[in-house]
């Protein structure tokens, strides 16, 4: 007898574009460029040993909810800002874990 226990809530399969059309159509902004350029360049500096800060690199593992996780972030940043004397602080979050190999249904 065959059972089927996958895929059991899914109602829908929407295709999602691939990353160079997002990027087309969503560039990324002037703001959001120089926050990524800088955090690279200080990581950078950090595991050279040209900055003697701790790198500190935190979840949330991935995000499902954008309201929380913009509020996570803005409390991060307020706690980065603090610390950016001893720290760097960088949030890392993935939308779909590299170790799912099939993605979010």
């Amino acid at each position: 007898m065959n059972y089927q226990n996958d895929d059991l809530r899914i109602t829908e399969i929407n295709e999602l574009l691939p990353p160079v059309a997002l990027l087309e159509k969503y560039p990324a902004t002037d703001r959001a460029a120089s926050t990524v350029s800088a955090a690279r360049s200080a990581i950078h500096k950090i595991l050279k040993g040209n900055d003697d800060r701790l790198l500190v690199v935190v979840g949330p593992c991935s995000i499902h909810d954008p309201e929380a996780a913009l509020e996570y972030a803005g409390r991060l940043m307020q706690l980065r800002d603090s610390l950016s004397g001893e720290l760097e602080v960088v949030m890392r979050v993935y939308f779909e874990k590299p170790r799912t190999t099939v993605g979010w249904k």
